[in-house]
């Protein structure tokens, strides 16, 4: 059976996007890539919103994994792309082979049903699409960027107490922290 994480990264007062919907705060150091590529590595589908689904795909299948591009980056692209992904949206209607589109309403039993079919991790990435499948998460993986940006959209704004218990934790060199919780 698969396991659901939910994995974004963050600045150090919890928010994956600035409170224009930026991420220029996320500059990511080479530790940073490495570390990421080594989990891309073992993750057997990604399970995208639709915003994220967008900032994602377009760089790391045409930008980013072209010749003079940086090793790292172009490792990243190529494992993306050999990944399946699944973008769960009712207002995208075309994607690429590779891509997967669930609509909003078909959520819970598609993840419930990858779950079942797939032995292996799948990355939930999108704070809203992860609250609506909250009960499906095993883990919670959150990357914290040594960087306070005073506001945005959450990590996770779920509206309510979730006790989880810290399984893993590691700090880069860079100083970005690695944090990986399961429910209490």
């Amino acid at each position: 059976m698969g396991k659901v994480i939910y994995w974004m990264n963050a600045s150090m007062d919890g928010y994956i996007e600035d409170s224009k919907g930026g991420m220029d705060f996320m500059d990511p150091a080479e530790d940073f890539r490495q570390a990421a590529n080594d989990h891309v590595r073992r993750i057997s589908a990604f399970l995208f919103g639709r915003r994220l689904y967008e900032a994602m795909e377009k760089p790391w299948t045409q930008d980013l994994g072209k010749e003079g591009a940086p090793a790292l980056e172009r490792e990243f692209a190529q494992l993306y792309k050999e990944t399946p992904r699944y973008v769960f949206s009712d207002t995208v209607r075309t994607v690429p082979d590779g891509v997967t589109i669930v609509r909003r309403k078909d959520a819970v039993s598609a993840v419930t049903r990858l779950k079942e079919e797939i032995d292996g991790t799948l990355q939930l990435g999108g704070p809203e699409l992860a609250v609506s499948l909250l009960d499906l998460i095993d883990e919670f993986w959150v990357y914290t960027l040594p960087v306070i940006i005073g506001g945005g959209k959450p990590y996770l704004p779920v509206g309510e107490k979730l006790p989880l218990h810290l399984v893993e934790h590691r700090s880069l060199a860079s100083g970005i922290m690695f944090a990986r919780y399961v429910r209490s």
